[in-house]
């Protein structure tokens, strides 16, 4: 059973200014895996004839199916139909019953065809149309050598339920593809590099049915395994075999797999030991709390939290002590040592953390250079700080704080 692969091209000045964000291609990428279709390349093109033919051409010579989105309006800008006409090298045929839909749907609206509207309805002869139950312009079926094109709009509801309807359900009969398992699994505080290192051996030894790739992410990185083959069974059966051992050889890294994230992982290990969780954040501003709330059922251990941003709020509301700030600073150790205690008070909660930090790019001093961040966790009994020196953007230094505290909240609870 051979691979069938697939490219997919995005037709669009609007893509390539950055004006539309192109999310055909992850949708249409995410359907084709499920199937087994592998997908070798994704093509953003201009509105341009010379590029577009060009990528038509590279596309054929690369994929057993080529998808097509955009470019099919009424208008002399849209020239993804009679270039596909003129590369096929079809002539144009008009389909009465199109033109009829278009009519009784303009009607509807109390309006009548114009000559580009009624244009819609003329298809290059070498195609077989595909119904757009949203929208005017058809879909464009071609074969030819046993390569597939298919051309759709680039409106994304209009191509979802022409995939949907008429695309996946024609290649489910005309393509047997081989079975494709991915298992994603998620490690935190540890370095792709460091990582890489330590599973070297495993690495080398994996079965040849499975593939490894690290995406590395702040303060995180994910492992995807990818098992292919025609026994689903056998292959789902190594996928596990192969978690099994990455457990037991970094498995204190390891906070869950595929759709887990960390937050809901805390919120498991808080469940389970029935305690709950409050926050005080300076410098990510409310982000925890934020990835602490998204998860379904988080009231029951999320007391909630407070962001004294400014230093007045973090003593008159918070608690923490005058004297503490003026000597240390907000972006010291002993700062969010008051703020994680007080915020375990002030909301009843068994855990109190906080975030206190120079998340740039301005606000640094010669001390304190941006990404300078102090966090700390308190449990009633001890209380832990963490000194960071991220070299990131803004949103990233957010980001990275996040997930280190989160991090820090996951091994305490680990090891009770």
């Amino acid at each position: 059973m051979k691979d069938i692969y697939a490219e997919l091209i995005s037709v669009g000045d609007e893509i390539l200014y950055g004006q539309t964000l192109d999310t055909n291609s992850y949708f249409i990428s995410a359907e084709l895996d499920k199937l087994g279709i592998r997908v070798k390349r994704k093509v953003t093109v201009a509105d341009n004839q010379e590029a577009m033919m060009r990528a038509f051409k590279e596309a054929e010579d690369n994929a057993d199916i080529i998808i097509i989105t955009g470019g099919l309006g009424p208008t002399k800008d849209d020239l993804t139909k009679p270039l596909l006409a003129k590369y096929f090298d079809s002539g144009m045929k008009l389909h009465e019953d199109i033109l009829e839909d278009l009519r009784k749907r303009f009607a509807k609206r109390g309006r009548e065809l114009n000559e580009l509207n009624k244009g819609q309805a003329e298809l290059p002869e070498k195609c077989t149309p595909i119904e757009n139950k949203y929208g005017t312009a058809p879909g464009m079926w071609f074969e030819k050598e046993g390569k597939v094109f298919i051309s759709m709009p680039g409106v994304p509801k209009e191509m979802k339920y022409m995939m949907e309807d008429t695309v996946l359900p024609k290649f489910k009969e005309i393509f047997k593809t081989p079975v494709l398992i991915h298992k994603m699994v998620k490690t935190v505080g540890i370095p792709e590099s460091i990582l890489a290192e330590r599973l070297e051996e495993w690495e080398n030894n994996l079965p040849n049915e499975i593939k490894l790739a690290y995406l590395p992410g702040l303060n995180q990185v994910k492992m995807r395994l990818t098992a292919s083959g025609e026994d689903e069974k056998y292959l789902q059966k190594l996928i596990d075999q192969e978690v099994d051992k990455l457990y037991e050889q970094v498995g204190k890294y390891i906070y869950g797999t595929d759709e887990s994230n960390l937050a809901s992982k805390i919120g498991e290990l808080l469940n389970e030991k029935k305690l709950t969780l409050a926050c005080a954040e300076s410098c990510t501003g409310g982000y925890i709390a934020h990835l602490i709330t998204s998860n379904s059922g988080s009231s029951e251990y999320y007391r909630g939290g407070i962001n004294p941003y400014h230093n007045d709020l973090k003593i008159n509301v918070l608690g923490v002590k005058k004297e503490t700030i003026e000597q240390y600073g907000a972006v010291s150790e002993e700062t969010v040592i008051e703020m994680a205690e007080c915020v375990r008070e002030l909301f009843g909660a068994d855990i109190g953390i906080s975030t206190s930090g120079i998340a740039g790019p301005t606000g640094a001093t010669k001390d304190k250079p941006v990404g300078t961040t102090w966090v700390a966790l308190a449990d009633g009994k001890n209380t832990q700080t963490k000194l960071y020196h991220f070299q990131f953007d803004r949103q990233s230094n957010i980001e990275i704080t996040s997930n280190s505290l989160l991090n820090l909240v996951r091994q305490t609870l680990s090891s009770k």
